[in-house]
C-alpha cells in the first residue's frame, strides 16, 4: 500500500499561497488541495451580460484555476442556461457516445434500479481519448438520492508534485495511448444508443502542462489510458498501477455530497473523478455540458 508520510513528515506538503480576496463570490474551500464551494452567484441570471455578471465570471474563471473543481447549490437552470453558461467557458464539446437531452452538447446523465451501471464509476478523466480533450465538464444535478452517490475529486497537480525527483525524470518526455474503443462500446445499449464504427483515440503525455497555470499534472486514467508508448508493455503495465494508486490517495481528493440543484464544475486538465454508485435503488439523475479543450502538451 502506497504511503506519502513517513518518519520525516508527509511527503508531499500543499502550499496554497497568500491570494486576494474575491470581491463578487464566497468560496468557501472544501479541502486545502482540491474543491470549493461557491455562493453569492446565480446562474440563470449569470448567463447575462450585464457588467456584474463579467466581474463574476471573471472570479469564477479564478475559482476554477485555484481549486480545480468548484460547486454552486441551489441553482434552478433550464437547459439553455446550462449550456449557454458553459459557452461562457467556451465552445462546447459533444460526447462522443452519451444519450442527450435533445440538444447534442446536453449529455443525459441517469441511473435507477433498472440501470445497468452509472456515469463515471471508476477514476477517470473526461474524453482523455480525444485528439482534443475536454477543458472542463459542468454538471447539474436535479435528482440525488436521499443518501449518497457522491463524486470524488483528486488533484492530478498535487500527484505529480508529490512524486520522486527521480520518477517525474523517468516520466519526461514519455507518452501513453488513450483509446475509447474499450469504454464505450456497448457502454450506452440501454438507452439504444447504437455504437459507432470506431471510438475516438489518441496519444498524449503522461505529463502534461496547464494551459492556463502552467503547472505540471500527471495525465493518465484507468478509464482510458492503455499503455505507454516506447517501453515494453509489461514495464508500461507496472508502472501504470503504481501511477493510478498513486493518484487515489485520498490526500489528493475531496468529497461532494450532492443536494437536488446543485451545479460542479471541474478542470479535466488537472483532476480526475469518480461517481459513486452507493444509492441503488434511488436514482440520480441530471444534464452534463462539457467545454472543449486543446490537445495536450
Amino acid at each position: 500500500m502506497s504511503s506519502l508520510s513517513g518518519k520525516q513528515g508527509p511527503r508531499y506538503r500543499h502550499t496554497a499561497g497568500d491570494t486576494e480576496p474575491y470581491e463578487t463570490i464566497s468560496v468557501e474551500k472544501l479541502t486545502p488541495i482540491i474543491g470549493a464551494e461557491i455562493s453569492g452567484v446565480d446562474i440563470g441570471n449569470l448567463v447575462s451580460d450585464d457588467t456584474r455578471s463579467n466581474r463574476q465570471m471573471d472570479e469564477i474563471h479564478r475559482a476554477l484555476a485555484e481549486n480545480l473543481v468548484i460547486f454552486f447549490r441551489d441553482q434552478h437552470i433550464s437547459p439553455d442556461q446550462h449550456l449557454a453558461f458553459g459557452r461562457k467557458f467556451g465552445e462546447l464539446h459533444v460526447h462522443p457516445a452519451a444519450p442527450n437531452e435533445g440538444d447534442p452538447a446536453l449529455m443525459k446523465i441517469y441511473a435507477d434500479k433498472d440501470s445497468p451501471r452509472a456515469n463515471g464509476e471508476g477514476w477517470h478523466t473526461d474524453v482523455s481519448c480525444d485528439v482534443e480533450p475536454p477543458m472542463g465538464s459542468i454538471l447539474y444535478i436535479k435528482q440525488c438520492p436521499p443518501r449518497g452517490g457522491d463524486t470524488l475529486f483528486a488533484n492530478m497537480y498535487a500527484a505529480y508534485e508529490a512524486l520522486s525527483d527521480r520518477m517525474k525524470a523517468y516520466l519526461d518526455g514519455l507518452t501513453a495511448l488513450h483509446d475509447g474503443e474499450q469504454t464505450y462500446r456497448g457502454l450506452y445499449a440501454n438507452y439504444g444508443v447504437a455504437d459507432r464504427v470506431k471510438y475516438p483515440r489518441a496519444e498524449h503525455p503522461v505529463v502534461r502542462t496547464h494551459p492556463v497555470t502552467g503547472k505540471k499534472a500527471l495525465y493518465v486514467n484507468r478509464g482510458f489510458t492503455r499503455f505507454i508508448t516506447g517501453i515494453p508493455r509489461d514495464e508500461s503495465d507496472a508502472m501504470l498501477a503504481y501511477l493510478y494508486q498513486h493518484a487515489e490517495n485520498p490526500l489528493f481528493q475531496c468529497r461532494f455530497r450532492w443536494t437536488e440543484n446543485a451545479i460542479a464544475f471541474w478542470d479535466n486538465r488537472c483532476a480526475q473523478h469518480r461517481a459513486m454508485w452507493d444509492y441503488w435503488p434511488h436514482t440520480r439523475s441530471g444534464t452534463r455540458v462539457t467545454v472543449k479543450g486543446e490537445r495536450p502538451v
